[in-house]
């Protein structure tokens, strides 16, 4: 998917109501792929990295809150617009509860559509429970992760630097950015964040066939399988 363009994904089984938000969209230079259904819709968010998801709470063969609350079981932190029909404090508190970032109710404005699913996109949810990348797992409560089943030792800053690269996982991430997801404006030298990367990669890849962990010159650092693009 070209990644200048703004990258959602809408869940809908009303046809004509998906083709109005997909013109919409298109007018506002922005990419939208359609699912009828939330199995279909819950396949393409596992194979896309969408900027954000419009997920409809009704939907046949899997529900807006089974197809949102299986994503956070996986780790899939995309930002989710939840659209109901109904409009009741205890539905909204569900669909939070099941990993909704946002909440919009039919029938609903196009321009605030739009302005709601380019608020989500700018971050990533923070209702995932736990990232997993490559048979790698990070538990974000207990901070705990693991390879392949096995618990990984790591420090606090380990756990930091993990997160920071599973979050951007196969993308890189550059050393400052590193830096301050670690020590934010406080930065030690950079011979730091060389200790503490050589200890990551130790605990994650040292009795790994595949390393996880690599050096992207000029760029920083990525968490991919080796030739992933």
């Amino acid at each position: 998917m070209n990644s200048e363009k703004l990258q959602l994904l809408l869940v809908e089984d009303d046809l004509d109501l998906a083709k109005a938000v997909i013109d919409y969209l298109e007018l506002e230079d922005i990419q939208c792929d359609h699912a009828a259904n939330g199995v279909a819709g819950f396949y393409l968010i596992k194979q896309n990295p969408y900027d954000a998801v419009i997920l409809d709470l009704n939907l046949p063969k899997m529900n807006g809150l089974e197809v949102c609350a299986n994503l956070r079981a996986l780790g899939i932190d995309v930002p989710v617009l939840m659209l109901t029909a109904r409009d009741t404090l205890d539905d909204k508190l569900t669909g939070f509860s099941k990993g909704a970032d946002d909440y919009l109710v039919k029938p609903f404005a196009m321009e605030e559509l739009i302005v709601r699913a380019q608020v989500l996109s700018r971050r990533r949810s923070g209702q995932a429970t736990k990232l997993m990348v490559e048979g790698v797992e990070l538990e974000l409560q207990t901070q705990i992760a693991s390879r392949d089943g096995t618990e990984l030792k790591l420090t606090p800053i380990g756990v930091t630097l993990l997160e920071t690269l599973m979050r951007e996982s196969p993308n890189a991430v550059s050393r400052e950015k590193l830096m301050h997801s670690v020590w934010g404006d406080e930065q030690p030298d950079s011979n730091s964040l060389k200790v503490h990367m050589h200890n990551l990669r130790k605990a994650v890849d040292a009795n790994a066939k595949h390393k996880l962990i690599h050096t992207i010159v000029g760029r920083g650092f990525a968490f991919k399988l080796e030739g992933e693009q």
